[in-house]
């Protein structure tokens, strides 16, 4: 396992993982919700995904295998985004759909932890073909290991049974209830893990 810094996160790097997060997600119940149709999700899971990544990049956040099938997006403590230029980012990669995102962004703010110092894991992925071989639960480790070296937990929210799966086989529990999102959309499952 690797960890790529911000600087060596080059322009095609950041295309290959944003496109793998996209082609990851695309039948995501949190991405059909925020932009139902199949082509449009086509269309812009990339460029969406892309503001993650040059996020995750900017706070050391970025962790993937050495041949790039598998990657982990994570905000570190303490880190504070510019929020105005975040936004703006979204609204320009998603279009009419940044409302949507917007709202489960709003319900995942009321539904954050705001006590102890915690890594935020945003999303991660593996590489179709590649899932059920251990490369989630190796990035998952390596970043577990850090935060436990720092005394710090680490807080996620899964948006689908397998995402859940893997937090939990890494030691974290549930945390609250879940966040639902309107007009029936899909829930986000709150988890945390203390560190070790």
């Amino acid at each position: 396992m690797s960890t790529l810094s911000p600087n060596r996160l080059d322009p095609s790097t950041v295309s290959r993982l944003s496109t793998l997060l996209a082609s990851s997600f695309h039948e995501d119940a949190l991405t059909r919700w925020m932009i139902p149709d199949e082509r449009r999700r086509t269309e812009l899971l990339p460029g969406f995904f892309r503001v993650f990544v040059e996020l995750s990049a900017a706070h050391d956040g970025v962790l993937t295998t050495p041949d790039g099938d598998a990657v982990l997006l994570f905000l570190p403590p303490g880190a504070e985004p510019d929020e105005a230029a975040l936004d703006a980012a979204f609204a320009a990669a998603l279009g009419e759909h940044v409302d949507a995102l917007r709202t489960v962004a709003g319900l995942q703010a009321e539904n954050h932890p705001h006590g102890p110092p915690h890594y935020y894991v945003s999303f991660g992925a593996v590489r179709a073909g590649r899932q059920q071989g251990g490369l989630m639960s190796g990035l998952l480790g390596e970043l577990l290991a850090r935060a436990d070296a720092e005394g710090v937990g680490t807080y996620a929210e899964a948006s689908s049974p397998g995402g859940e799966a893997a937090t939990r086989r890494a030691g974290f529990e549930r945390l609250g209830g879940d966040i639902a999102l309107p007009d029936g959309g899909p829930l986000l499952r709150p988890m945390w893990r203390d560190p070790r």
